[in-house]
């Protein structure tokens, strides 16, 4: 097993991988009020599109997890971005938003081909311990992609139409394939574990399922947010598209700066004792944001949202190591198993919350509340 020293290019490599999520979303975000108005449908038809992303994510990343472990990192990592940008590009043709719907289900199914391979890379080469502040710097380099993605967009968005969103997205792809391509070596090592087989070991690891929740909770709050973002600051405050991305930011500045806390802490505290004291700030953020969430002014509404998603820091990186530190074998099958939970319970509650909506905060509040919660029940469980 390796050290994280000397590495750098390796793990910037790697959170450009597992960046495809926030930069298909976030790009994307601001042109959706935009999309609504030239669909000529309500912005929550809209903003389901983000569901659909998610639920095309983790079932690619079941088919990903497979091929990952059979064929390799390097030629799954290939095959999931040139099915990306095919299908980011068909999306600049959709004249109804059951086209839109249908091709961004199957551009995120190929996202999840490419998602699997970055987790999967890192447990082929570091250690439990190691693994995690890997998993922390990728997170902290990842970060960037959710803080420049809005402001690529909305800049996009003032300048062109919403299809540009879309080819930025397919050059992208495009672009990591050739790097992917030139400069990721194989770490994968065949196994003649059958994949059905394979997900059995995984789904019979107790711990391991117990801590892929966890994970997925701590995504699904951050996410719900993500995807209400543009009601919270465009329609409720009135904050205008141009200005959405300074807004936006510094829920994801706040957590780059808790990333590098985390990765100092880890020298001190074990990862289980950090998600723990994560799930309970995240629990006194959501219960202040309930209270307050029937008069709250825009500041306020910030500084709890941004406080929330900053705690993620903890989660993240730590409980991804959890999970993967007990499938040495099958690191591609454990990669697109938790992949599927953190994206298929994201899609739902961000659904859920979607299909609730109502000119006001409380349901949201109240969503994270629930999501919090229930992370905290599942980790008095967790030995």
């Amino acid at each position: 097993m390796k050290k994280t020293t000397n590495h750098i290019n390796l793990i910037v490599l790697l959170a450009v991988l597992s960046a495809v999520a926030p930069i298909a979303v976030d790009t994307y975000i601001p042109a959706i009020p935009t999309m609504a108005k030239e669909f000529g449908v309500g912005i929550d038809k809209i903003e389901l599109t983000l569901s659909i992303f998610l639920i095309g994510f983790a079932i690619g990343q079941i088919f990903g997890g497979v091929i990952s472990d059979n064929i390799g990192r390097k030629k799954s990592s290939i095959i999931g971005l040139v099915g990306f940008a095919f299908f980011s590009f068909l999306i600049i043709f959709s004249s109804t938003t059951y086209e839109l719907w249908i091709y961004r289900f199957l551009e995120a199914f190929f996202g999840g081909f490419i998602v699997v391979n970055a987790s999967a890379v890192v447990r082929d080469l570091f250690n439990a311990k190691e693994s995690a502040k890997v998993f922390a710097l990728i997170g902290s380099v990842r970060s960037l992609a959710p803080l420049l993605a809005p402001a690529i967009g909305a800049f996009i968005i003032h300048f062109y139409s919403w299809h540009a969103v879309f080819i930025f997205l397919t050059a992208y792809a495009i672009g990591v394939a050739l790097w992917v391509y030139k400069d990721l070596q194989e770490t994968f090592i065949y196994n003649k574990i059958n994949p059905i087989e394979s997900y059995k070991i995984v789904l019979r690891n107790k711990k391991a399922m117990q801590m892929m929740f966890v994970l997925a909770l701590g995504f699904s709050g951050m996410f719900t947010l993500i995807a209400k973002s543009p009601f919270i600051y465009m329609e409720y405050f009135g904050v205008s598209s141009d200005w959405f991305p300074l807004y936006f930011g510094v829920s994801i500045l706040a957590l780059m700066g808790m990333i590098s806390v985390n990765v100092k802490l880890l020298k001190k505290y074990k990862p289980l004792f950090l998600i723990k004291t994560a799930v309970g700030l995240q629990i006194v953020f959501a219960l202040m944001f309930v209270m307050v969430s029937q008069n709250a002014g825009l500041y306020l509404t910030l500084a709890l949202i941004a406080s929330y998603i900053s705690v993620n820091a903890f989660i993240y990186g730590n409980a991804t190591a959890l999970v993967l530190e007990n499938f040495p074998k099958n690191a591609g099958v454990a990669s697109a198993l938790s992949g599927v939970v953190q994206f298929g319970l994201g899609a739902l509650i961000s659904t859920l919350v979607v299909m609730f909506h109502s000119y006001s905060l409380f349901p949201i509040a109240l969503s994270l509340l629930f999501i919090s919660f229930s992370s905290f029940m599942i980790l008095r469980l967790y030995k």
